[in-house]
């Protein structure tokens, strides 16, 4: 397991973002390879089913697809995406050995009714999925913006630390940003 050495100046993410068109069965995902002082090293594209379950799949290929051995951590905007598409952050560390993070912007309550409105006929593995998912954590960064995170492989401190240092304005990390342009 490779842990996030973050006084290194050259640190590379895989930062994780998605679009989708309301009438399209399909998500576009993006994936940049980006050094900690923001020179963007490769890029990736996958796709995941708007309401589907193959989301931490497509991730995964899309890691193997880089062949990218120098990349220390995974950036994912969202774990819950794609229409309820989850992505299991367990799974991902499991698989890949890297710090993975999950980042959502706004506090949300009542995902679990969310899952049964829009799943009446599978909710109740939608639930279970959502609750495999690691404990959601606020952090205030130091553009006085609230994120909330989930994370396998690092500390809360070592995720406040790097999302700091990737963020230079609002509340998206540069990363992020660029890889939802993309998308």
């Amino acid at each position: 397991m490779r842990s996030l050495h973050l006084e290194k100046k050259g640190l590379r993410g895989l930062a994780i973002a998605e679009s989708f068109a309301p009438n399209s069965s399909k998500s576009i995902f993006s994936g940049i390879v980006m050094r900690r002082d923001f020179i963007i090293d490769d890029f990736v594209f996958g796709s995941a089913t708007l309401g589907g379950d193959d989301a931490t799949d497509s991730i995964l290929k899309m890691y193997d697809d880089l062949d990218r051995p120098d990349v220390s951590y995974v950036l994912i905007s969202g774990l819950i995406v794609s229409m309820y598409n989850i992505v299991d952050i367990k799974k991902l560390f499991d698989f890949l050995k890297i710090p993975i993070i999950g980042v959502s912007y706004r506090d949300s309550l009542g995902i679990e009714d969310a899952l049964k409105h829009h799943f009446p006929n599978s909710s109740e593995s939608k639930i279970f999925e959502y609750n495999k998912l690691s404990k959601r954590e606020k952090i205030t960064l130091h553009t006085s913006h609230d994120i909330f995170v989930r994370k396998e492989g690092c500390t809360l401190n070592d995720v406040k630390h790097l999302l700091n240092d990737l963020t230079l304005h609002g509340s998206v990390p540069e990363p992020i940003r660029v890889s939802q342009l993309l998308a």
